[in-house]
């Protein structure tokens, strides 16, 4: 990866100065792609307020980071917290060693101190990467960012949106409010107050006339669960969760929960001055604005599918997870402390670690052999249970027709068992979570480890 090749993909997203910025390492080590610095920064996100929020390279939005399939990428993360950290890279099938998770795949990031991560990505698709410690926080002040692989043979779209949606737990001044309170953690999550894409409230992006526009959503959030609709009835669904989809469909409305991705392709109106409005719930995201351009007769791209191992299904061993409270537990007691451990996996939550104290997994997997995961909510909340290094492949739901398809992050809805089968071919120890954080932080976590 060389330094034209950067500069032609900044030049490609700077459409606006608000887009997500691709950012060139700084003063970078020789054979690095990217220095990524974490360290407090103050942004703005509300108008005339500051916030004090923890950033990549000082601001935010963070560095879009752009890797090609199957060529290696290279990234220095510099902690310049006063606490330890990680970068998880999430959805990447790479090499547990890179997975960002402390102890349990590498030592914390303490600061003053640096990490290199290297991987060659197997899949091309949208990404994004945040650390896997004291991660209300983290997340919740700014530390998320997109990751964006290109396919090794690109497809030929007119214009590449990166939308990373957010809703700040800010106040009008800017400063924060709660990230997490007890009963909310114990619900749905405590939510945000400014809704945001790229930091930004609805903001208006040009795109060509006649262009065929893709349009990535990624919900970098602690906590919403989108619900996204467009003002074109014929915006298509080409990627989930950075997979693409072997028929592409139309939009109507899809449910993004944290972790999760959307790749959209729109063909703009080939008039200038129309625009194109991505809603939440009736309520504005985005939109997109044509521009003058001599595009005219331009048809979608198709995507290439990623290498997502076939699952041997009539081999394949089923295990059963039940998500679900701990009846048994006071959300706080008398003493108005909190107790941590509500949620629960198999009637188990998770314990913590550190080093040299790793708990046991909840399940152990044979390298090569398909598993099916029967995934079982039993509450009345939605879960998006997000597993690393691995790519699920959906099969059925007990509340809704499925087409069969490639996640790393299976939403669940209230009452909801998913049936989504698994090909453990790549060994370590995988972190296996809801990614609604305040969920992981109060128990919805564990690991699989394959060997």
């Amino acid at each position: 990866m060389n330094r034209r090749r950067f500069i032609k993909s900044s030049l490609l997203l700077a459409m606006t100065s608000t887009l997500p910025r691709v950012v060139l390492a700084t003063n970078p080590s020789a054979g690095f792609d990217y220095e990524l610095i974490v360290a407090p920064a103050d942004v703005n996100i509300v108008p005339g307020g500051s916030t004090p929020a923890l950033s990549f390279n000082g601001g935010y939005p963070s560095p879009v980071i752009r890797a090609k399939q199957h060529q290696p990428v290279r990234i220095r993360v510099v902690n310049q917290l006063n606490e330890p950290t990680t970068i998880h890279w999430h959805g990447m099938r790479i090499p547990i060693g890179m997975d960002g998770v402390p102890f349990l795949s590498q030592p914390p990031i303490m600061p003053g101190e640096t990490f290199d991560y290297e991987f060659t990505p197997p899949d091309a698709g949208s990404f994004w990467y945040h650390p896997h410690m004291n991660s209300v926080e983290q997340l919740g002040k700014g530390l998320v960012g997109a990751l964006i692989v290109d396919e090794a043979e690109k497809p030929d779209f007119d214009a590449d949106l990166v939308l990373c949606m957010k809703k700040w737990h800010i106040k009008d001044d800017g400063s924060f409010t709660a990230l997490t309170t007890p009963q909310n953690a114990f619900r749905m999550g405590t939510p945000g107050r400014v809704m945001t894409i790229n930091g930004e409230m609805h903001p208006t992006y040009d795109v060509p006339a006649g262009g065929a526009i893709r349009v990535r959503f990624l919900n970098v959030d602690n906590t919403l669960v989108y619900d996204v609709k467009s003002t074109d009835s014929d915006a298509q669904i080409i990627a989930i969760d950075g997979n693409p989809i072997a028929q592409p469909r139309t939009l109507g409305n899809h449910l993004i929960a944290p972790g999760m991705r959307l790749d959209l392709g729109v063909i703009a109106s080939s008039k200038v001055g129309e625009t194109v409005t991505f809603k939440h719930k009736n309520k504005p995201l985005v939109t997109l604005r044509t521009v003058a351009s001599k595009l005219k007769d331009r048809r979608l791209p198709t995507l290439p599918l990623n290498p997502i191992p076939a699952p041997d299904l009539e081999n394949a061993e089923t295990i059963k997870f039940a998500f679900e409270w701990n009846a048994n537990i006071t959300p706080i007691h008398k003493d108005g402390k909190v107790n941590y451990n509500f949620w629960t996996m198999n009637r188990r939550s998770w314990e913590g670690m550190s080093k040299g104290n790793i708990p046991a997994p909840l399940a152990k997997l044979e390298l090569g052999k398909t598993y099916i995961f029967e995934l079982a909510n039993l509450t009345q909340y939605h879960h998006p249970i997000h597993i690393h290094g691995h790519t699920f492949t959906v099969l059925k739901s007990n509340k809704k027709a499925i087409t069969p398809f490639h996640t790393d992050t299976v939403l669940l809805g209230q009452n909801e068992t998913v049936i989504a089968a698994l090909v453990a071919d790549n060994p370590g120890r995988w972190m296996y979570h809801c990614h609604i954080i305040e969920h992981l932080k109060t128990g919805f976590m564990g690991y699989v480890e394959v060997s």
